[in-house]
Parts: structure tokens; sequence; C-alpha cells
């Protein structure tokens, strides 16, 4: 049995607050596949104060497009190196066969390389010019990062929901926290290590696994926070 006991906060794997974990289960067989830290509030908040850090103080929000779509493609291509591996990850922890599977997570690959290319666009549209009828005025539409996103996704496409969530909002120049659902978190703590290997910035995607009831986002005009219960 594989452990999965610690959380992926500001580029490092950390164990929860409270040294809570939680037993993942083969839905084929019933069987326990692995044990997966439970974060409670305070580590989500630990991740929410790690994204804003990073959106902050760090170079992602400020680097350009291109920069960006390099370490977007980077983690492209290391869920393509993994992709037999992560599919039988998900194969256990979801219940779907292998062949979807399979297909699932080379399109969670493709979803990275996607917003990679728009990322690159956005070197070319950050500013457009907006004609006024006055001209003693001028006006630009100014494409920018707004800050922190916060991300939960279902159990029912694992990896690809969260390239769906993750690599736009990167690709924007956004930081986050992603909390995958307890029922199948194994390939979403996986792309910690992927996007680690991309030399993704530490704190701009942080990955929180841990029940509903315990571990939640908010989402509020001033940003994203934690609650519990």
């Amino acid at each position: 049995m594989k452990s999965y006991e610690r959380l992926f906060i500001d580029g490092r794997w950390v164990a929860p607050i409270k040294n809570g974990s939680f037993e993942t289960i083969d839905p084929s067989s019933e069987q326990v596949i692995a044990k997966v830290a439970a974060a409670t509030a305070e580590d989500v908040d630990l991740a929410v104060k790690a994204a804003r850090k990073a959106f902050d103080e760090g170079p992602w929000p400020r680097m350009s497009g291109a920069d960006r779509a390099a370490v977007l493609r980077r983690i492209g291509k290391g869920i393509r190196e993994r992709l037999q591996e992560l599919a039988e990850i998900e194969v256990h922890d979801n219940g779907k066969p292998l062949p979807e599977a399979l297909w699932d997570l080379g399109d969670a690959a493709g979803c990275f390389e996607f917003y990679a290319g728009l990322a690159e666009n956005l070197d070319e549209t950050a500013e457009i010019p907006v004609a006024l009828s006055d001209d003693r005025f001028s006006s630009v539409a100014r494409k920018e990062p707004v800050g922190v996103a916060g991300a939960i996704i279902p159990w029912n496409f694992p990896m690809l929901m969260a390239a769906w969530k993750v690599a736009p909002a990167l690709a924007a120049g956004c930081t986050m926290v992603l909390k995958p659902s307890e029922l199948t978190p194994l390939t979403a703590l996986e792309l910690g290590n992927i996007a680690a290997a991309a030399d993704l910035p530490p704190g701009v995607l942080n990955i929180v696994t841990g029940l509903g009831k315990d571990a939640s986002i908010e989402f509020s005009v001033g940003g994203i926070v934690p609650v519990s219960g």
C-alpha cells in the first residue's frame, strides 16, 4: 500500500497539521490502495497563504506568457512520460477501464499544451486599444491575472478535471489551491510531483486532500478562504 500522507504546499510535501489521514479504496476489489493526508482548515489556510505570497511576491504573474507556456508544456510532457503509470493509478482509484483512463490522461496532457499556446498569445494581446469617439481620450483593454484561484474537483475524471482547472489558471498567471475529491485523490497528488519537476515556482500550485467537511474552499470577494464544518 502506497502512502500519500503529505500535502503539496509551497512547493514542498508537508504533513497535515493534525496528522490526519484517510484511506482510498479500489472500487473493483473494495481493498484499500493508499493512505492519504487528511487536511483541515488550518492546512488550507497555509495553502492559501502560500498561493497569495507566490502571487504577490513571486515571479509567476510577472513572467511572460511564453515563459509560463514553457512550464505548462513541461507539465504536459511529464504527464505523457508517465501516461501508463498514471492511467493504472486511476484505474485502481476510480474504477474506470484502462483504455478510458489512458485517453483521459492523454487529454490532460493536451490540456496543458493547449493552454500553453493561449499563454503565448497573451504576450501579443495583453493590451488592446479600444476605439473612442472622442480623440482627446485613449483607452486600452488590459488582460492580467486576478489573484489566487481555488478549485474543488469531483471524482469522475480525476486528473483531467484537475487539468481543466489548473492549466487555464496558471496560463493566465494566477496561483491556485486545488482540492481533489477524497474518493479519487491520487493522480491529483501525482500532479504535484510533475509540476515540481517542471520547475513551477513554489506556491503557484498547492494541492490539499481531505474530507469535504474538514477541508474545503469558500469563494469570496476578497479571494478564497478556508472553511470547515
